[in-house]
């Protein structure tokens, strides 16, 4: 009996960590689609692509923002939205969306796990190495080929894609040169991003980048994101510019639409 009320009480924290609440709904913005038939991940891939409102009449390349949870139906038009809200508002210069469409969205987003509770979420899990395949060999070639890029791109995400916002910045930070994650869930594997996080750090490479990060009130959540916040002070590397946002006041459903202006803004001006 006492297994089969640890096993709900799983189910309810992870529910409420990482999944989807009820959000305002936004309007689509114009933008494009198309498909990759992926290698990395076995299966067909949507991308949606927004662009500024003069990326066709001007000739400039523009730097990128991914984010998975890309869908039109997810986090997309909302991101949208609020980059042309903020470009049109000078605070942050032009920029391209590409928003990757979930399939197996908890299989995508997250790493290895040796907790057998972590498995029970979903009928596959630890597929995020395949997925940052994906993005890196194969969708990063074709928004080249399509659309007038910089070298310069980044990364968004909330919760388990936070968690792989997070995982890519201390694994991969070669990837991106920004990284983005709200409330990420650092809980997973027992917390093993955290716990490695110096092991990572102490092989970064030479490069300059930067990481924002937020914390709500979940209480699965923020001793995690506090924990990395004081890795990230002690190991005090200079070529990583860092920024940790405590948000005790807000709630995991919330911290995505409360903070991201600042977010956004903060570290596209770094």
């Amino acid at each position: 009996m006492k297994s089969r009320y640890s096993i709900l009480f799983f189910i309810v924290l992870f529910v409420t960590s990482c999944t989807k609440t009820s959000q305002p709904v936004d309007s689509i913005p114009k933008h494009e689609t198309f498909t990759i038939q992926s290698k990395k991940v076995n299966e067909t891939r949507v991308i949606n692509v927004w662009t500024p409102e003069n990326y066709k009449t001007s000739t400039d390349s523009l730097p990128v923002m991914y984010m998975a949870d890309g869908g039109i139906k997810e986090d997309f038009p909302h991101i949208a939205n609020t980059l042309a809200e903020l470009i049109k508002q000078n605070k942050i210069k032009p920029i391209i969306l590409v928003g990757i469409e979930n399939t197996q969205r908890r299989k995508d987003l997250s790493g290895f796990t040796t907790v057998e509770k972590d498995k029970e979420i979903a009928p596959e899990v630890g597929g995020s190495a395949q997925f940052r395949a994906f993005i890196k060999e194969e969708l990063f070639t074709e928004i080249t080929k399509k659309y007038r890029t910089s070298n310069k791109k980044g990364i968004i995400g909330e919760s388990l894609s936070g968690l792989f916002v997070t995982e890519t910045f201390l694994q991969t930070p070669e990837m991106f040169d920004f990284y983005i994650a709200f409330d990420p869930s650092l809980w997973w594997n027992n917390q093993y991003l955290v716990k490695t996080a110096k092991q990572h750090l102490a092989k970064f490479p030479n490069q300059q980048k930067v990481f924002w990060f937020a914390g709500s009130n979940a209480e699965d959540i923020s001793p995690n994101t506090k924990n990395l916040r004081d890795v990230l002070k002690d190991t005090n590397l200079s070529n990583i510019k860092w920024n940790y946002s405590d948000e005790p006041n807000k709630e995991h459903s919330t911290i995505f639409r409360a903070t991201k202006e600042k977010a956004i803004v903060w570290t596209l001006n770094q």
